[in-house]
């Protein structure tokens, strides 16, 4: 299952086409050391899909991140997977970095027992993979619920899933969907997602800010990650249009990722886009860049 398909089920509910970031890049990518505070990662729905697990963790790998992101491909393991699936990430130098599995969504106050009973179970799950950040999702729009009683039911079911996590270094990160990948889904305002991780006001409550959805469902990217710097705990990367590879389309990754760097934020960097050429040039490029931005200083 592909995080379209995730995101709208859950509550019921060429390398010759790329555009560098800057102009001095090399067309051919090498890892390069990163000076920025951030990390890298990998959402690994979107690439090496036709291959085994294994063989998926090692073409990331040959890309230069030591992390990839999962949707709920571990759900379906068995533990003889667990356990090989486990020992090549660390054969690998890897680490799974974060997963994204509940089937309910915190914004549906009917369901918050099941909502909560996921947490519990991906806790469990989340011990085995050594992952530290649970993503969560709204769910879709309630019918007959006001947003406001939506609002404030995305509020405490997080504060409830917060006390499931203290103390254990888990982070739950609730993330925007913009509404023309889920014309149903509620939380896809990015002010409103920061506006409930305020409320909830947790250490273990943060927003996953996802740039490419933000960009379709309104844009002021780095002035509302400039306001809400301390609520984001993981961040996406795709442009838009077509969720491929920064260069591609109209968002100036070259300025977030410094910004990032500005605002010295320390957390996972995921990309999650389509590569329009060989998708370990692709992502190699993109982290190269990534690290080059965070490196300038703007007067270039």
């Amino acid at each position: 299952m592909n995080r379209r398909t995730f995101s709208q089920t859950i509550a019921g509910a060429t390398l010759g086409g790329a555009l560098a970031l800057k102009p001095h890049l090399p067309a051919e990518a090498t890892p390069v050391p990163v000076a920025a505070t951030f990390k890298f990662s990998v959402m690994l729905w979107t690439v090496f899909g036709n291959l085994p697990f294994e063989e998926r963790l090692e073409k990331v790998s040959e890309a230069g991140y030591h992390a990839v992101e999962l949707v709920n491909e571990a759900q379906r393991w068995t533990p003889d997977e667990l356990r090989r699936y486990n020992q090549k990430r660390a054969e690998l130098g890897m680490v799974f970095d974060a997963a994204c599995a509940n089937r309910y969504g915190v914004g549906d106050p009917r369901a918050r027992e099941s909502f909560l009973a996921d947490v519990r179970a991906q806790l469990i799950l989340a011990k085995k993979l050594d992952c530290h950040t649970l993503i969560v999702m709204s769910g879709n729009v309630v019918p007959g619920l006001a947003p406001e009683a939506q609002h404030a039911s995305c509020v405490e079911g997080l504060k409830r899933a917060a006390e499931l996590v203290e103390g254990t270094g888990v982070t739950l990160a609730l993330e925007n969907i913009d509404l023309e990948e889920n014309p149903h889904y509620y939380m896809w305002s990015i002010p409103e997602a920061f506006k409930i991780a305020d409320e909830v006001n947790h250490p273990q409550v943060k927003i996953l800010y996802d740039f490419y959805h933000a960009q379709i469902s309104g844009g002021n990217l780095i002035a509302n990650l400039e306001r809400h710097a301390g609520r984001v705990g993981l961040v996406h990367i795709a442009d838009v249009p077509g969720r491929h590879q920064p260069g591609t389309g109209e968002i100036n990754y070259f300025n977030i990722y410094r910004k990032l760097a500005e605002l010295n934020y320390q957390h996972y960097v995921a990309m999650e886009f389509h590569p329009t050429g060989d998708p370990v040039s692709m992502l190699a490029r993109a982290r190269q860049e990534a690290a080059e931005a965070a490196r300038s200083d703007g007067s270039e």
